[in-house]
């Protein structure tokens, strides 16, 4: 049975995590400073669902076979590293991309679809096995070896909730500030800022080595 001590804090601990810089927030900034909050909402969902998985993972013992592994924590690193450096480089070619201004209503291509947004929030978090090993560390000190499914459950949806919580602010919060992100100049800006957060987050990931 799981303690309120316990929920407490596991659910702190999880959501010091997600308030870490990281590439979920640079995803997350720059969905709803461009694409408006309904897409950085998506995206924090997306990000949620991530944590989610990782932390039944954790709990069943499937983190544990990536973070033992190095094959599969290599595969999950390049894809990762991939993925993230494909964003970035997405922003940052926006951010050169001369253009008028953005009009509110009318994302930018490839923005259109809320759950374009949410894939991008999901794999970001799923492809990062520094989630894996983070969760791998913290879920065995809540949920013993004979731990019930009940257990993981609980854990999981707590992950879920603090995480989506706290993006789901981040989102709201620079989606209320899109008519500045609507100017061209500071939508480059932002653009240019994370993507080249993401190119850097990519390269660190790619270079990252198994503990």
């Amino acid at each position: 049975m799981t303690s309120m001590v316990q929920i407490v804090g596991f659910g702190g601990i999880v959501l010091l995590g997600a308030m870490s810089p990281g590439p979920d927030f640079a995803v997350v900034v720059r969905r709803s400073a461009v694409s408006g909050r309904l897409h950085g909402m998506a995206a924090a969902t997306g990000i949620a669902v991530g944590v989610f998985v990782w932390v039944v993972a954790a709990a069943t013992g499937i983190g544990a076979l990536l973070a033992a592994s190095a094959m599969a924590f290599t595969v999950v690193k390049v894809a990762g590293a991939a993925y993230l450096l494909y964003l970035g480089a997405r922003a940052l070619c926006s951010a050169l991309r001369k253009g008028g201004r953005l009009m509110l209503d009318l994302p930018g291509p490839g923005r259109r679809s809320t759950w374009a947004a949410f894939a991008e929030g999901l794999f970001t978090n799923v492809l990062n096995p520094k989630a894996a090993l983070f969760f791998v560390a913290l879920v065995p000190q809540f949920v013993g070896s004979g731990g019930s499914v009940g257990q993981t459950l609980v854990l999981s949806v707590i992950a879920l909730a603090g995480t989506v919580v706290w993006f789901l602010v981040v989102a709201n919060v620079v989606g209320t500030l899109r008519k500045v992100f609507a100017r061209p100049a500071v939508r480059r800006i932002v653009d240019g800022l994370t993507g080249v957060a993401l190119i850097a987050l990519g390269v660190k990931l790619a270079a990252a080595t198994r503990p």
